[in-house]
Formats: C-alpha cells, sequence, structure tokens
C-alpha cells in the first residue's frame, strides 16, 4: 500500500509562517497594552502621598472655652490693665501716650469714657462719631466723677500752667486735658461737633483742621488757610 504525502507549495508555505509572525506580534502588544492599563490602574487606585499626619505634643498650647487672661502692665504693676488693642488700631498716637496709659494701669479704658462706640470702630469711611464726645465744657465733669479733689501743690499747678497752655490766661478757661496728658489729637482730618456729633464741614482751602497751639498767644495762632496746607501738614498716610 503506498501512502501519499501532500507537500504544500512554497508559497503557501509562507503565508502560513508569515501569519504566525503577526499573530504573535499582536498577542504580544496587546498582552503589553493590558499589562500597562492594569499597572495604570493600581496606581489610580492607590490613596494620594500627603503630609505625615499632625502630631501635637502635651505641652503645645491649646484653644479652650476658658476666658482669657486679663492684661497686665509691661511695668509690673499689680492688678488688671485695660486693654485698648480695639481703639489703638487707629488711634495709635495715644498707645504710649500718658494720659491713657496712666489710666489703663488703673484698669480704666478708653470706653470707661467714650462708649464701646462700635458703629465708630467699624465705619471705614471714619464719619461715624464716638459714642461719647466731651465739648470743653463737660470735660471736667466727666473727670470729677473719679477724681473728685485736685491736691496737686500750687507751685507744681502753676508751673505746669505755664510750661503746657500759657495761652490760657483765665484760669476758669484751663481744662483737666490741657495739663494732663497729650490726649487731644494735634490735627484732623474729621472733626464732629462735640456736643451734637453732628460730621463737621471744612472751610475752603482746609484740608485738616490743627488744635490750638496752647503754648502761644491768641493772636500767634495761625487760621485754617495759613495752616493748611503747608511745608508742616502730614502726608495722607500719616492722617489717623
Amino acid at each position: 500500500m503506498r501512502i501519499q504525502c501532500a507537500v504544500w507549495p512554497a508559497w503557501l508555505a509562507s503565508l502560513a509562517i508569515a501569519a504566525l509572525i503577526v499573530g504573535f506580534s499582536g498577542w504580544a502588544e496587546t498582552g503589553s497594552h493590558t499589562a500597562a492599563t492594569l499597572a495604570a490602574d493600581d496606581k489610580a487606585g492607590e490613596k494620594p502621598k500627603g503630609p505625615p499626619p499632625l502630631v501635637v505634643g502635651k505641652d503645645a498650647p491649646r484653644l479652650s472655652d476658658e476666658p482669657a487672661k486679663t492684661p497686665t502692665a509691661a511695668d509690673g504693676s499689680k492688678g488688671p490693665v485695660a486693654d485698648n488693642t480695639a481703639c489703638y488700631c487707629c488711634h495709635t498716637n495715644y498707645r504710649e501716650e500718658s494720659f491713657a496709659q496712666y489710666h489703663a494701669k488703673a484698669n480704666v479704658g478708653c470706653v470707661e469714657c467714650h462708649g464701646e462706640s462700635l458703629p465708630h470702630r467699624n465705619d471705614e469711611d471714619n464719619i461715624t462719631p464716638p459714642d461719647i464726645l466731651y465739648a470743653p465744657d463737660g470735660i471736667e465733669q466727666n473727670c470729677k466723677k473719679c477724681h473728685d479733689t485736685h491736691d496737686a501743690p500750687a507751685a507744681k499747678v502753676i508751673a505746669m500752667w505755664q510750661e503746657k497752655c500759657p495761652a490760657r490766661t483765665n484760669p476758669n478757661d484751663l481744662f483737666c486735658t490741657d495739663c494732663h496728658g497729650e490726649h487731644r489729637l494735634k490735627f484732623r482730618t474729621v472733626w464732629w461737633d462735640k456736643k451734637t456729633g453732628e460730621l463737621g464741614t471744612r472751610q475752603q482751602g482746609e484740608r485738616i483742621r490743627w488744635a490750638i497751639d496752647l503754648t502761644k498767644a491768641p493772636t500767634e495762632q495761625k487760621t485754617p488757610a495759613e495752616q493748611s496746607p503747608s511745608q508742616d501738614a502730614p502726608s495722607d498716610t500719616e492722617m489717623h
């Protein structure tokens, strides 16, 4: 019996080999793509790395519901000290002023005389007056609420009078704040009627209003037109 074996033509064999090569390459590419996709998916599933967890030491300060400690004087004075921080945000000239400091150390703050003045403090345009203002004839009466006597020696009173306010030639025209402290702004960009609280108006050519210089006689005082503007006038950034 004779067995015949089929012999493929050369061109058919070449075609079969090429098909095998192409199929293997496609499989390899598909497998590589699948592996890359799986790796990306695994990476995407990872939790993002961030800063290490916060560790708070036992001695670290913590916020609590306990009330804040009452401020005390930097010079070691005994007793609580009034906190005028809210006022000093704008009235920086009073931070070291003797009148304000003396009262603060006695736990008498700005609000004791001028009220809480929240509308005044919150007014960025600075046209709302404090809750309480003092016209000249009301200064002494307010001071007497706490200072009912004035027992300074006569020589000291006269010496301070001559130094700080010689322009007050009549003793009846003297006010407590003429001699005590510097509790009067040297100039103002905004002012109010001390009795009614109404906003004052500027005269023509008046940019700022200077306080009366009590060390000079009334005849030596300059008019608003002479005072402003001038080479001595502060810049806008210096106005409070």
